[in-house]
């Protein structure tokens, strides 16, 4: 696999994690920089880093289904890894400028 179609594929990832929302906040993860790492390796596995806004988040065990199911969904991807991280600690800072608009912070 090329790098442009690594490249191709993780945009094509980061699609998808638009459409991936905690049921709390109406702003996707992926703006609310809760994805720390995408990485697509020559096999076609995909490694993603990513992290909750609370570790405690009662809605973990189904934002993380959906991501993986979204991931594996992508053309290109044949599995998808996703690693819980808690390091460094999501805040606020990690949100795209629509993020903090959206939710009433700029």
């Amino acid at each position: 696999m090329t790098q442009e179609e690594k490249t191709k594929i993780e945009e094509r990832i980061v699609d998808v994690l638009k459409t991936v929302y905690d049921p709390e906040i109406p702003v996707n993860i992926y703006d609310l920089g809760m994805i720390y790492k995408i990485d697509v390796k020559d096999d076609g596995s995909a490694d993603i880093d990513m992290t909750f806004t609370a570790p405690s988040c009662p809605a973990a065990d189904f934002i993380l289904e959906d991501v993986r199911t979204k991931i594996e969904s992508v053309n290109g991807v044949k599995s998808a890894n996703v690693n819980l991280v808690f390091e460094p600690a999501w805040d606020q800072s990690m949100m795209s400028e629509e993020a903090r608009i959206e939710l009433g912070f700029d």
